[in-house]
């Protein structure tokens, strides 16, 4: 299985992927990153770790499809691309993009959905008095965080518990879970639908 990285942060759990390729417990083929800017966290780790990078930069009053047009063709010039792992990719996808790889790109969102989907999933999760919280690893689909759930895993939220001190944990959960699903990808022990994009 062929995989693809679309990142616009640091790129906390694409080292965890980076490190499962390295130890030989992810044993897909990574084709690369993609990322919006050149500054991006992520662009140090992948050059770290030999892998291919393509910026795709934003023009300023560019129309989120014509952006997501030369994201397309950016990801084509890759390689035969199977899978799209979504590490921290903070834009919306325009509807044709998604439906174009419909099934095959993989996010990971910090809350137990269908609770707290968008940007603010850890925030939402201690607002609401939530007494556990966690990581949900989906498909993206043409709603905000609705797609079909592939992984859940959860943590406890602790009295007194900040942003700042549930984060780190369920960032672990990513770091751990998100490479194991893109190896049970691999395996075929999770079964994406397929079809071939534009």
């Amino acid at each position: 299985m062929n995989f693809i990285v679309l990142c616009s942060s640091r790129g906390t759990t694409f080292q965890a992927v980076i490190d499962r390729l390295a130890d030989g417990s992810l044993t897909a083929n990574c084709l690369g990153l993609v990322v919006d800017r050149e500054d991006r966290g992520a662009v140090e780790k992948a050059k770290k770790a030999n892998l291919p990078i393509k910026v795709v930069g934003r023009i300023k009053g560019e129309p989120r499809e014509e952006y997501d047009w030369r994201l397309n063709e950016a990801i084509n010039e890759m390689g035969e691309v199977d899978v799209i792992a979504a590490l921290g990719w903070m834009f919306i996808l325009n509807p044709w993009f998604v439906q174009n790889w419909e099934g095959r790109i993989v996010n990971v969102h910090p809350a137990l959905l269908p609770k707290h989907p968008g940007a603010h999933g850890i925030e939402d999760a201690l607002g609401a008095g939530d007494k556990e919280t966690g990581m949900t690893i989906h498909i993206i689909d043409e709603g905000v965080d609705t797609g079909p759930i592939l992984v859940q895993k959860s943590c406890s939220i602790n009295p007194g518990e900040t942003v700042d001190s549930l984060k780190p944990r369920i960032q672990d959960l990513e770091k751990e879970w998100y490479p194991k699903t893109l190896q049970m990808i691999e395996t075929g022990e999770i079964q994406l639908k397929t079809k071939t994009p534009a």
